[in-house]
């Protein structure tokens, strides 16, 4: 028997069976699921942030005279560059007291210049030092500016409230009596026309007594007194016009304007008979 020799054994390369390319696949890729989607980046952080801390308990310093206080109640805008508005907000509440405390220090000798019913005045004054102002003075660090409003004491505030109801009671009748006599003197201009409108035409003076009995009556009253006048004024002015002739003066542009009056008169309220 014949043994042939074996050659040396060769190893080759095995390709994967489609199963296994399957199984590598998936690994990265999970049959059946969603692709699997990135996080989203963080959104940026703006570089300036802004945060109104409107603080409800109110500071206290005094008035003139110390028996009374101010309540100054304080609106700080605190204002940051690169950082979140969370951590401003979280940062402007841990740095309350040392604000406050920077209002009041700027407060109190200007307070005790004001009587304790000027209230408006301190605010007025005690804003105008405060304006332009920011803390931290300097460096890059967040850092606020603070506008104040001030209201007075309680008790001041009961004490003042007499005198306001008195005020404004006062102003309000001096507006109603304002109202009134206006009122009052567009009435009386209208009045006077209607009158002066029917004395002047006969014709509508009787007709005056169709708007109603008590007008009829007033208006008779009114034109009969005004008539009573009339005479006594002609003979006034005939005396003027008989005292320049008198005294030798003969015709002249004044005293035929003073003839022309009389008649005119005369015309006007039906006198001339009655003077003649």
């Amino acid at each position: 028997m014949t043994t042939h020799p074996t050659g040396p054994s060769t190893t080759g390369t095995s390709v994967p069976t489609q199963p296994e390319r399957r199984r590598w696949w998936h690994t990265f890729f999970p049959p059946g699921g969603p692709v699997p989607l990135l996080p989203p980046p963080p959104p940026p952080v703006p570089s300036t942030v802004t945060f109104r801390h409107d603080v409800p308990h109110p500071i206290l310093v005094p008035a003139r005279g110390d028996a009374f206080d101010f309540r100054l109640h304080a609106v700080y805008t605190w204002t940051a560059q690169n950082m979140a508005y969370e951590e401003l907000r979280l940062r402007a509440e841990r740095y309350l007291t040392w604000a406050a405390g920077i209002v009041r220090e700027r407060a109190v000798d200007l307070a005790r210049q004001y009587e304790p019913h000027r209230s408006h005045d301190l605010e007025r004054a005690l804003n105008d030092r405060l304006a332009g102002q920011r803390w931290p003075r300097e460096g890059s660090q967040p850092y606020f500016w603070v506008q104040v409003g001030v209201s007075p004491d309680e008790r001041v505030r009961e004490r003042l409230r007499p005198y306001w109801e008195a005020r404004i009671k006062l102003e309000c009748d001096h507006e109603l009596q304002k109202i009134r006599a206006q009122q009052a003197d567009e009435l009386t201009r209208r009045w006077c026309a209607v009158l002066q409108s029917l004395e002047d035409d006969p014709v509508t003076a009787h007709a005056a007594r169709l708007t109603g009995e008590q007008f009829a009556e007033v208006f008779h009253r009114y034109v009969q007194e005004r008539r009573e006048t009339v005479p006594d004024l002609l003979e006034l002015l005939r005396e003027a016009v008989r005292g320049h002739g008198d005294l030798g003066m003969g015709p002249s542009e004044y005293t035929e304007a003073w003839d022309a009056a009389i008649r005119t008169y005369e015309r006007r309220h039906g006198l001339a008979e009655r003077v003649n």
